[in-house]
This record gives structure tokens, C-alpha cells and sequence, in this order.
């Protein structure tokens, strides 16, 4: 099993700006005899520092396995979507392994060719709405030791008139030294500093300390083990949520900050007070029947609330549509209290209906507005825009998307701005964001949830006030070059302006700057720029600044490349993806055009699989999400390393093994001709030893499929001189020559020294060894007049742990671990039941989502456990072939 010979606990944790790691385990502890933890986190620290608002965050951890034998520990990472990874690397044994940023395609073969062979590695998965998750695991010698450090960087956005830095801590146990430390430098003065969390009690929030200067914060957050604990003794933790920092920065009118270091300068323009721009608003909205049911009521509410707030300068329209297009009023209306009344009473009473044109939805939208501005309706100054809402992909009147998008960007001319928003995971977020784009807009995802109308009304409000119109920046054409962006359709209020470019003089005594844009009144800003020097202003820490700038110029520039590479001509595409791919390199940056490659230390079978970080698309995102959606509990890719109890076999038979740890499991079938008998479990080393054979049905039924059960068990432990035969009639215990029959319509307890048995009369028999398995073996009875079937019995397997790594068998194989990736899912044959390829031993097999039933807890109809179905009796799952287990007598090992 690639050398895992034992399984570590998980180290899990997670943030906006960061996610913090701990070692959790599932309830049942698979790796060691002891009741001890074999996995014991040293220290947790999560440093972020924040110049000019670029984020730089390093997380480490170090952990220590204490057991006696090698272990696999898992780690897993959650960081902000917009924040690109730029190291990561473990040590483990004073040895460090360095991740190295390849082009994606490269180390896609890399990857590939590793999972061919059976190794394991890295993924990055979507998580939540602004989240990504990375997975690697490690395999640690006895009494060793792992650190890693993971780096990432991204440029804060400026929302609502505030910085927002999210940490989301979930360690799930108390960590021995566990911190998290932010220092924010702000040149411009900080102007607010505010600290929340949503776990901080009376007696952790003395600990969040907060020191704010001028220009400088400094917030840590350090509880000592015993302070993190839920009670006194116990494993609960109380650190189990959102750790909240945000902050704003003291503005002046006229032509913002420039802040200029090592020979780049970044330019931050928001000014305060501008009046608002009236708004001219047309709402496009999707009732067709896809929107049926709650999507729809909360359309309404987030509407509902949208026109309560317009303002009375404000000009509005509502067009409703599905294969038809039904505008409330045919010309946009003043925004007064009469007017709004009469919208929100329209609006209550709509209801979904019918198929989805959003072509003439939209361009309706556009002739509504053209015509105001020709009959003088709306103000001179004003801005114009369409507010787009679709759940689905347009299936009446013209419906190619990229003819919808020409038509569209024809009408518009370039006069209004277009906001697209989607709802749900059904929409072709792609075909929306690239619309959007083209006509001085932005596209936005509303995910199906209960709080879809807070998404509807928040995207509303960051849009709702726009302070100035085609807003141009301009700098010496002699003193700079390789400038990012510096024209912008709109500045909204609570936003912020960024532009940053390379300086080729550092003589910046003649480094005018003009701004100008369209607002009420006219902006025209001209001065000589006035750049801050870091190193004065923090005469003791420049050494932390470093190239600051030039990294927040790459990473602003491969940002907007990337949008470019989705818009535009052919050779404008490949060029602004050839320029973000040559940059990602040159910074080190995971985009979606890189990957982070970790060569992993060599496992005792002399491979050495590597680590793969990733850059999730917005498209990538979706299809995982709208797979999750369809198929609730599973991800498009996954990877999961070991099993926890229990294990078992039941029905005809079905062969299951759960992953309770991480809500899966794996399932096959065997089937073979009745009177067959399998070997289940074999431990030469502790001398257990379990056999079952299987019974038919009655006769052939109809179908003239026979079904085979498991009906007779037998237990053997050479060591301690036990026999068990379990049968559906009755059990026969041997114990040192002496026996006991039991029947099941009875219930029995003995104890003994080396065994414990517990009948529950006609229902379950458990079989406890001494320092060893327990055994759990339940009868299923059948109603005897029954034409076909029979009684017959499942066998489960708690505390597998306690077997040693040589046990084998049918089951006894996965005990201490199975390897495996599941990718590439797609539907099936039936539509609940989609299938994927999974990677395991070396092997790609084609599997299927299904479920299997666990019937301890409820015999009667069992508990559906959703799983892996894996076909042809197993094969590429377990080791060998299904011939292999059949053995020639019940307590037989061959």
C-alpha cells in the first residue's frame, strides 16, 4: 500500500486569509493500541502581514508522530479563492522539500503519471463560495517530525467602504502552541481597526490583543492549550469559527496615494465625499420555470428590498421574462414613494412560467433605456445600467450564446454598463461573465441557499452608488512603463481604484499625475505626485517590505491578463494567456495557468509521488459545485486514504468499507456459486482467522438470477484456543476443547479470560477478543413461506486497529488503509447514479455512486451508506482475484 504501514490523524484548518491547521481524527482512534495520541501537534502559527493592502501569509505547523511505527498524516488547507499559493514545502528529518511552480500542462503529466503507478497526489478542490481546499499527505518515521509551510499572497479588495481579512478556525481539538499574529502597515493612516470573532467567550476575548498607531496595527491571538479547551480535561475545543479583522484607511480629496519602493509604485484612488451619480436601473429578471419554488420567492424578496432602497433621483424599470418578454411599464419610471409601491405590488404577484429568452429580455432592456435618454426622461447626469438575473442557459428565441453576446454588445455600444448575475450551479457562468465584461460590467454567481436574497441585495448595494464615470489615470509617458489598467468604467462608493506600473526614473521630482472621470460634476485632479518612502516612514522595518510592490504589480497584472485571455480576439486571447503564464512563472504564483510541484520523500516501497497544487477557474468551481449539488456528500475530486470501522459484508453479499472520517465508502459484491467458501480476515501474526460460506436461494427465481448470502461463519484464534461456528440456526463455541451451543432465540452473555460473547436474541451476536477484533455478526430472518429466500447473516468488523499489518482477506485487506483518487465525475447510466474513474493500486477503474445499507443500528430496513461501487466482484480493488479467497473447509487457511 505504497508504505502505509499506519494512519495519522488530519490536520485540518482553514481562512479567508488563511486556514489553521490541527490533527483531528475520526471517532474511531484506527492507529494505535494505546488510547494515546500517536499524532501530537507541536505548534500552529499563522503570521500575516499586510503593506499597502497586499496580504502575505505564511502558516506553519509542526507535528510529531509519537507511535512506533511510520505514519501517514494528512494536511489540509483552506485559502482564499482570489489568493494565488507561492510556496509550499515540508521538512521533515532536517530535510526540506521545496514545491517549484511548473507550467500546469507540464506538471499535469507529472501528476498523471504518478497516479498511474498508485501514488498519491495533491488536489485542490473547490470549497464553499470563496474558498479552495489543498490536501497532501506524508508518511513520518516513528518519533519524527513534519513542519509545513505554506505561503500564499493576494491583493485585499476594498468593499463597503472596508479591508476584510476572514481567519476560519476549525481545529477540532486544543493545540499545544497555537497563534495567529496580523501586522498591518498602511502608510495612508489607518482610520479604523476592528477584531470580532464568532467563538470568542467572556474568557477568550481578554486574549485578542490589539495595539493601533498612526499607520501600523499590530492584532495576535495566542490561547495556551488549557484556555482553548471546552472543559477542563477534555478534547472539545472552544476555537471553532470566524476569527474577523477589518480595517480602512484615511482618505484626502484629490489625486489619492502613490506609494512608490523599489523601483515600482502603486497608486490607490478612492476619494471621500464625492456626491452620488443618480442611477438609471433596469431589472432583467428570469421567471421561467426553472425559477419555480424558492428561487423565485427569493427573487421577489431580494426585489422587494432592492426597491425600497432606491433613491427618489433614481429612475427604474422591471422586465420580467421566460419565452416572453413582460415589462411592468414600457419606459422607466422616477423612483418616488408612489411609484416604488406600485413596483414592489407588481412584483409580489409574479410567478415562474415557461422557457428562457434572454436575448430579447436584455436588448428590450437596452431600447428602454436608449429611449429615455432620446425623449430626455432621465438625467444628463446619470449612469445608466441593466441588472441581469438568469438561472439557466437561454433555450428560446436566439439562443447561441455567443450571437446573444454580439447582438448584445452591438446594442449596448458602449453607452451602459451590464451586470450579470446567476443563480444557482445550472447557468453558464462563462457565457454571463464574458457578456458582462464587454459591456463595462461584472458578473457575479448567486449560489442556490438560504441566504440567496442577502447575496441578491449585497451585490445591489456595492453597485448602487456610483461616484464617477470613465475615470482615467494618467503618469509621465517617459517616467513609467508596463502600467496595469488605468482606465475604469465606474468607481463606486466603498470601492477603491488600483493602478501600479515599473518606474523608469527614480527622479520623481517631475511625476505629475492627472485624474479624470464624469460625476455630478466633472473630476479633473493634476498635482505632482507626493510618493511615501516606506523606509522612513517605518525607519525600523523595511527590511519586511522587501519588493513589495513589484509582487503586488505581477500579481495585478496576471489578474487582469487572465480576464483578458477570456475576451477578444483570437490573438489577443493567446497573447494576454502566453504573458500570464510567462509572469506566473517568473513570481512564483499558482494560477490557473501553473501548478506547484512537491517532490514527496521516498516511501519504503522506493516511490517518491509528488504533490500538486492547483488554480481552480471559476468554471471548475462550478462543474464541482454543480456535481455537489446533484449529488449531495460528494466532490468532483476527492482523495481519501484510510478506513475506519466498520467493515463489513452483508446482503448477497455485499462487501462494504466505511470511511467514516470523511462520510464515504467504498462497496462490491461477490458473487459465485452457492456452497462457496471465502476467507474474510487472516492474521498470521495474532493466529485470527474468519471464513463465511455462502447458500443460495430456495430455487431459481423468475428472473433466473440466484442470490447467495452469507449463512455460515466460522472464527478461529489459534492463540487463545477459540472456535466459533456461527450459523443461521445456532453458534457453537470451542474453547480449549470444551464447548457451548447457543441459540438465537435466546440471549446469552459469557465472559471468559480470553473471549467475551453478547447474544441478542434473533438479532445480533458479538464476539469480543481478548486484546484484539471485535466481532459483530447479525441474522437476518426471512419470513419462512417465503418462495425464494432464506435467512441468512452479516459480518462486521470494529476496532480493526488491533490486528496487525500482515491481516488479509476479503476484508481484512483494508483494515489499515486503502489508497485511492476519485475524479471526473459524470453521469451514469441512471441518473441518481453517476459514475467517475478512480485511481487505485496502480489501476484506473470506472466506478459508480451507489449505496449499500449498514443494518447494525436498524435491522429492519437498514442505513443507506453511500458509496463507491466498485464492478466485476472487486476486481482492482482487492488484491488479486475474487478465486484467491476461496478456501476448501471453514476453519481452513487454504
Amino acid at each position: 500500500m505504497s508504505g502505509l504501514l499506519g494512519v495519522g490523524r488530519l490536520l485540518l484548518l482553514g481562512c479567508a486569509c488563511l486556514w489553521l491547521p490541527s490533527f483531528t481524527s475520526g471517532d474511531v482512534d484506527i492507529i494505535s493500541r494505546s488510547k494515546e495520541p500517536q499524532v501530537e501537534v507541536h505548534s500552529v502559527t499563522v503570521d500575516c502581514t499586510v503593506t499597502s493592502r497586499f496580504v502575505h501569509t505564511v502558516m506553519t505547523s509542526m507535528a510529531l508522530n509519537k507511535a512506533n511505527v511510520s505514519q501517514e498524516i494528512f494536511f489540509e488547507v483552506e485559502l482564499p479563492k482570489s489568493a494565488f499559493i507561492t510556496n509550499f514545502s515540508m521538512e521533515i528529518e532536517n530535510q526540506m522539500y521545496v514545491g517549484e511552480v511548473k507550467e500546469k500542462e507540464k506538471a499535469k503529466k507529472q501528476y498523471e503519471k504518478a497516479v498511474s503507478t498508485g501514488q498519491t497526489a495533491g488536489l485542490v478542490k473547490a470549497s464553499g463560495r470563496k474558498m479552495e481546499k489543498f490536501s497532501v499527505s506524508v508518511n513520518i518515521a516513528a518519533e519524527s517530525n513534519v513542519t509545513f509551510i505554506l505561503t500564499y499572497e493576494e491583493l485585499l479588495q476594498r468593499k463597503l467602504g472596508m479591508y476584510e481579512i476572514i481567519t476560519r478556525v476549525k481545529p477540532k481539538s486544543p493545540v499545544q502552541e497555537f497563534k495567529i499574529t496580523a501586522n498591518i502597515y498602511e502608510p495612508q493612516g489607518l482610520s479604523f481597526v476592528d477584531t470580532r470573532a464568532t467563538f470568542l467567550s467572556n474568557e477568550l476575548l481578554p486574549l485578542v490583543q490589539k495595539t493601533v498607531t498612526e499607520n501600523k496595527a499590530h492584532i495576535s491571538f495566542s490561547p495556551t492549550l488549557e484556555q482553548q479547551r471546552k472543559c477542563a480535561g477534555c478534547d472539545g475545543t472552544l476555537i471553532d469559527g470566524d476569527f474577523v479583522i477589518t480595517y480602512d484607511v484615511k482618505r484626502e480629496q484629490g489625486l489619492g496615494n502613490i506609494q512608490v519602493h523599489n523601483g515600482y509604485f502603486v497608486h490607490f484612488f478612492a476619494p471621500p465625499a464625492l456626491p452620488r451619480v443618480p442611477v438609471n436601473v433596469v431589472f432583467v429578471f428570469d421567471r421561467s420555470g426553472s425559477m419555480s419554488g424558492q428561487k423565485m420567492r427569493q427573487t421577489v424578496d431580494a426585489l422587494l428590498k432592492i426597491l425600497k432602497d432606491l433613491k427618489e433621483e433614481d429612475h427604474f424599470a422591471l422586465i420580467a421574462f421566460d419565452h416572453r418578454i413582460i415589462p411592468w411599464r414600457y419606459s422607466l419610471t422616477k423612483a418616488s414613494k408612489e411609484n416604488v409601491s406600485a413596483a414592489m405590488d407588481h412584483v409580489r404577484g409574479i410567478s415562474s412560467y415557461g422557457s428562457t429568452n434572454i436575448n430579447d429580455a436584455v436588448l428590450t432592456g437596452v431600447r428602454m433605456l436608449r429611449k429615455g435618454r432620446s425623449e430626455k426622461q432621465l438625467p444628463e447626469r446619470s449612469i445608466d445600467m441593466i441588472i441581469l438575473l438568469t438561472d439557466g442557459m437561454p433555450n428560446d428565441g436566439e439562443s447561441h450564446p455567443e450571437k446573444i453576446q454580439s447582438n448584445v454588445r452591438s446594442e449596448i455600444g458602449g453607452d451602459m454598463s451590464l451586470f450579470c448575475l446567476g443563480f444557482g450551479n445550472d447557468v453558464e457562468y462563462s457565457f454571463l461573465d464574458v457578456m458582462s465584461k464587454e459591456n463595462k460590467g461584472l458578473a457575479r454567481r448567486i449560489y442556490e441557499a438560504s441566504d440567496a436574497a442577502l447575496q441578491l441585495q449585497g451585490f445591489y448595494e456595492e453597485v448602487s452608488s456610483p461616484l464617477l464615470l470613465e475615470v482615467d489615470l494618467r503618469y509621465p509617458d517617459n517616467a513609467v512603463d508596463f502600467l496595469t489598467t488605468k482606465n475604469f468604467n465606474q468607481l463606486f462608493n466603498g470601492s477603491e481604484i488600483v493602478v501600479a506600473g515599473r518606474l523608469n526614473d527614480r527622479d520623481l521630482d517631475n511625476f505629475m499625475v492627472e485624474v479624470f472621470g464624469q460625476g455630478v460634476e466633472d473630476f479633473n485632479e493634476k498635482g505632482q505626485a507626493a510618493p511615501v518612502d516606506l523606509n522612513v516612514m517605518y525607519p525600523n522595518e523595511g527590511y519586511i517590505f522587501g519588493d513589495f510592490t513589484e509582487r503586488l504589480w505581477a500579481y495585478l497584472t496576471i489578474q487582469q491578463l487572465l480576464e483578458k485571455s477570456k475576451s477578444g480576439s483570437s490573438d489577443e486571447k493567446t497573447n494576454a494567456t502566453a504573458k500570464a503564464l510567462e509572469m506566473s512563472l517568473q513570481y512564483s504564483f499558482v494560477t490557473p495557468l501553473t501548478s506547484m510541484v512537491v517532490t514527496k520523500p521516498e516511501t519504503e516501497d522506493g516511490t517518491d509521488s509528488p504533490l500538486i497544487a492547483d488554480k481552480l477557474t471559476e468554471e471548475q468551481r462550478q462543474a464541482a459545485e454543480k456535481m455537489a449539488y446533484r449529488y449531495p456528500g460528494i466532490s468532483a475530486t476527492t482523495n481519501y486514504y484510510h478506513a475506519s470501522s466498520p467493515i463489513l459484508v452483508d446482503g448477497d453479499p455485499h462487501f462494504l468499507i466505511e470511511l467514516s472520517d470523511r462520510d464515504d465508502a467504498l462497496c462490491f459484491n461477490i458473487n459465485d456459486k452457492p456452497g462457496t467458501i471465502f476467507n474474510l480476515v487472516k492474521d498470521p501474526e495474532s493466529g485470527i482467522l474468519v471464513n463465511g460460506q455462502v447458500v443460495g436461494d430456495k430455487k431459481i427465481p423468475p428472473d433466473g438470477k440466484i442470490n447467495t448470502y452469507f449463512w455460515r461463519f466460522g472464527i478461529l484464534h489459534q492463540t487463545l484456543g477459540v472456535r466459533i461456528e456461527v450459523t443461521t440456526e445456532d453458534i457453537l463455541v470451542f474453547q480449549d476443547n470444551e464447548g457451548v451451543k447457543l441459540l438465537w432465540s435466546d440471549s446469552a452473555a459469557l465472559k471468559g479470560l480470553n473471549m467475551d460473547l453478547s447474544l441478542e436474541k434473533d438479532r445480533s451476536l458479538t464476539v469480543t477478543l481478548k486484546d484484539s477484533v471485535k466481532f459483530v455478526v447479525l441474522l437476518h430472518k426471512v419470513w419462512k413461506e417465503h418462495p425464494y429466500h432464506r435467512d441468512y447473516l452479516g459480518f462486521y468488523t470494529l476496532e480493526t486497529h488491533l490486528l496487525s499489518p500482515s491481516v488479509h482477506g476479503l476484508l481484512g485487506q483494508f483494515y489499515h488503509g486503502v489508497k485511492f483518487e476519485v475524479s471526473d465525475l459524470r453521469p451514469g447510466e441512471v441518473p441518481e447514479k453517476p459514475d467517475a474513474t478512480m485511481f487505485v493500486k496502480g489501476l484506473e477503474l470506472n466506478v459508480t455512486r451507489g449505496w449499500q445499507r449498514d443494518f447494525r443500528n436498524e435491522m429492519t430496513n437498514g442505513i443507506k451508506v453511500p458509496c463507491w461501487f466498485i464492478h466485476n466482484n472487486g476486481t482492482g480493488l482487492i488484491d488479486g482475484d475474487m478465486k484467491d479467497y476461496v478456501m476448501t473447509s471453514l476453519f481452513s487457511a487454504v
